[in-house]
């Protein structure tokens, strides 16, 4: 049980790597606060865990609201008593727009869910790890915050942003024993391209993005990602500090 014992919050935890994050840090010990705005998505989660050594418990929560995300903060550690870990996972897909197209509404909205909210929940999180004397901060970046054309140009800042916060919290709080890190997917196999945005995609930015599409060795699981997840959460990795990991099957190598 690597995580036994511990208490965590993942957001954007009713689908995807946060599903996946949510019931491996269950079956790997740990209490889990699985924030997403469909609770019932994440009720039948808990269900599904309820036999584990770890249990699920469901937070109906808006993240690109900031009271909601702060509130979910301190609900679990008031619920619990403690908090160990946050994962900072849900996260929007744009619409594979250059910026020239880029409209303010769906810029808005990726950046309040995508660097917004994990500033918000990590802010709350940090502040309790001070006056726990530990903490770890795992953030789902994308190797579009690595590179410059994975996505549309709101996508591709938001990463790069996220990417920056992993990097600056790592460093500014490694001697308080707290550690940050992010896990840099690359093509995983979720819904996100059900998303609201890629519903309706810029055609020409797509087009440009997808040429290179040839270059990706596979597609990933969220399982995948779910595992590297609880290694970085875990005291095995206890060395690792302000990194962003490419999980992408060698995509980036070339």
């Amino acid at each position: 049980m690597k995580l036994k014992g511990k208490v965590a919050v993942v957001t954007g935890a009713s689908s995807g790597m946060g599903r996946e994050i949510a019931y491996v840090f269950a079956k790997e010990g740990a209490v889990v606060y699985a924030a997403a705005r469909r609770l019932e998505k994440l009720e039948e989660l808990a269900e599904k865990t309820k036999d584990f050594e770890g249990k699920i418990i469901p937070v109906s929560s808006n993240l690109i609201n900031q009271e909601d995300a702060e509130k979910l903060i301190e609900y679990a550690y008031s619920d619990s008593g403690k908090l160990d870990i946050l994962v900072n996972n849900a996260g929007i897909m744009d619409d594979f727009s250059g910026v020239g197209d880029v409209n303010d509404e769906m810029m808005n909205k990726v950046f309040d869910l995508n660097v917004f909210a994990p500033f918000y929940t990590s802010r709350k999180a940090v502040n309790i790890f001070l006056k726990e004397g530990k903490g770890v901060i795992v953030n789902i970046a994308s190797i579009g915050g690595l590179y410059g054309a994975r996505a549309g140009a709101v996508y591709t800042a938001s990463k790069h942003a996220l990417v920056g916060l992993t990097k600056n919290t790592g460093y500014m709080y490694a001697k308080k024993n707290i550690r940050c890190n992010a896990i840099c997917p690359g093509a995983i196999e979720t819904d996100i391209g059900s998303g609201e945005y890629m519903k309706h995609v810029n055609q020409d930015g797509m087009n440009t993005i997808m040429a290179n599409i040839g270059g990706n060795p596979r597609s990933g699981s969220p399982s995948e990602i779910a595992e590297i997840a609880v290694f970085l959460a875990s005291d095995e990795s206890s060395l690792i500090n302000g990194q962003c990991l490419a999980a992408d099957a060698g995509w980036t190598a070339f």
